[in-house]
């Protein structure tokens, strides 16, 4: 297995207009991530993620980008980005940026131009449809609208959108749009960044002919169609190939055998992916399924590519809210899924807020929620007729806002995010859960992160180490093995709110271990020694390594 960079890091997410803001205005911003870097570098972690911060009407939280080479006024400009860059690799990180050119917003100057009439140059920059018999061109739907059409009134035919109508999509099979964004994409990797986080990637291809689907509930046809895979060689091959960084691929709609195609190492295309197969596919932790999720992607990936290991981010709700227990057990729950995610083959994410067991969020009103794709789907169930409040309570575990309310940095007013009113209401919880506190307290969930991205620089076994599943059919027990050369790991975990009993594997029955981390104090005797049965309680981890005899 080739050794990198990239595949031994941690990647830490900063969501900016949730993470600190330095002027007042209410929103996150580039200047906040400079001022609470040092607060990062003590975490640990290797690289950050900033999610979209170019110019952009804000109608999808930067997803609707106007223009690709500006920073929007809300982030700052761009020579505090330049600034940010230079202090994050002054610190010995790296940062990677959000590479979002499946869609731009619909207020993008080349989408003015396409629009503007058919025979515009830039017309074929974007999917342009007639409609059939009264109607958009085909029956699909969009991440966020009941159609991926939109018909414009102007010229009389339709434009295509995987999400909202404000984000019409580029048209890929167009040289030029390619071409475009190839240089782009250089520019911005000719000012240090470090790499691309690319958002949807791929949906960059779209099936000929776009065809009326026989369930178009289940938009996954908007993905992994062919042509994919041409695009994105060629892209390592014309961009990708001449720097060294990391490229992570947010890919919908795959499973090993596909996922493998975009991460391949002999195949050209990308570093690592994220599929979702968890965030997507399991509302609530459903642990049997994850396992075999877990396996699956080792034996179809390990040693051939590279998989991410993550449960939340800006997409999807708080993990501890979601898939542990965020009410007596938040603490160990969310220390137990960062022990598991981070002992796991493949690159652990950190959402911002997560090292402190930030939860998920429930507000009272529809009002009082951001989210386009949750708004946009409330009002088109009310329309059908549905009681509103019932509508309300089924949309809130996975609104996007449980993970995108305001960082917790102390307990003052508005967690001490702003000094302003926030863009979005800060979660009331904030004065039981917060950085401060986190850093006084040196049982925090904070130092659990800590020391498990400390561990990952002085153990390969956490990141080239063979994985091996010894809990099937076992649940709430999660148990499996990690091994490298003569290091054997041995993670034993509870996802549960009840103590367990675990029979520990016979081979190791009686062996001499040291305890490398866990979640809960326990006796020096369970430190040193492997017992025949391993007492559990409620959400504990622990992390055993295996003493070899000669």
């Amino acid at each position: 297995m080739k050794k990198t960079w990239w595949k031994e890091a941690v990647v830490y997410q900063v969501y900016w207009r949730s993470f600190y803001d330095s002027n007042g205005d209410g929103y996150g911003d580039l200047r906040g991530v400079i001022e609470k870097l040092d607060y990062i570098k003590k975490l640990g972690v290797d690289v950050i993620w900033l999610n979209p911060f170019y110019e952009s009407p804000d109608r999808d939280n930067g997803y609707d980008i106007s223009d690709y080479e500006a920073v929007m006024e809300k982030a700052g400009d761009m020579e505090t980005f330049k600034e940010l860059l230079e202090a994050i690799h002054a610190k010995g990180m790296k940062v990677i940026m959000d590479l979002v050119v499946n869609h731009t917003s619909d207020q993008h100057p080349w989408f003015l131009d396409s629009r503007s009439s058919k025979d515009h140059p830039k017309r074929d920059w974007y999917i342009w449809r007639e409609g059939k018999d009264g109607g958009p061109p085909n029956n699909w739907r969009s991440y966020f609208e009941p159609s991926t059409w939109t018909k414009d009134d102007k010229t009389g035919e339709y434009y295509f959108h995987s999400f909202a109508k404000e984000q019409p999509d580029l048209n890929w099979e167009n040289d030029e749009v390619r071409n475009e964004i190839y240089r782009m994409m250089r520019s911005w990797l000719d000012l240090g960044i470090d790499g691309f986080r690319m958002d949807v990637i791929n949906l960059l291809a779209k099936q000929e002919g776009f065809p009326d689907a026989e369930r178009p509930e289940h938009i996954n046809y908007l993905a992994d169609n062919p042509g994919i895979h041409d695009y994105l060689q060629e892209m390592h091959r014309e961009v990708l190939s001449h720097y060294d960084v990391m490229t992570v691929g947010e890919i919908p709609f795959v499973n090993p055998e596909t996922g493998l195609l975009y991460v391949h190492e002999d195949r050209h295309e990308l570093n690592t992916l994220f599929h979702f197969q968890v965030a997507d596919e399991m509302p609530v932790m459903d642990l049997s399924r994850y396992k075999e999720i877990q396996e699956s992607w080792y034996k179809g990936v390990f040693e051939k590519g590279w998989n991410s290991q993550f449960l939340n981010n800006h997409d999807h709700t708080r993990q501890v809210t979601r898939y542990g227990n965020d009410g007596q057990y938040r603490v160990e729950s969310a220390k137990m899924l960062a022990i598991m995610l981070h002992t796991l083959p493949g690159m652990p994410y950190i959402y911002q807020g997560e090292e402190i067991g930030m939860t998920g969020v429930r507000f009272n009103s529809i009002d009082d929620y951001n989210d386009i794709a949750m708004k946009n789907k409330y009002k088109e169930e009310v329309e059908k007729g549905r009681d509103p409040q019932e509508v309300f309570e089924d949309l809130l575990l996975l609104s996007r806002d449980n993970s995108r309310t305001p960082m917790h940095w102390n307990s003052e007013e508005h967690a001490g995010f702003t000094s302003g009113t926030p863009w979005i209401k800060v979660n009331p919880n904030y004065p039981d859960i917060n950085v401060e506190q986190a850093l006084e307290d040196q049982s925090s969930v904070f130092y659990t992160y800590q020391n498990l991205i400390e561990l990952r620089k002085e153990h390969p076994v956490m990141v080239y180490g063979d994985y091996e599943d010894l809990s099937k059919g076992q649940e709430p027990l999660y148990m499996y093995r990690r091994s490298d050369q003569n290091v054997t790991w041995l993670v034993a975990l509870n996802h549960s709110d009840a103590p367990i009993t675990a029979d520990t594997p016979g081979e190791f029955a009686g062996a001499k271990t040291r305890l490398v981390i866990g979640n809960i104090q326990i006796d020096a005797e369970a430190r040193n020694t492997l017992p025949e049965k391993i007492e559990l309680k409620p959400y504990e981890a622990r992390v055993y390594e295996i003493k070899t005899i000669d």
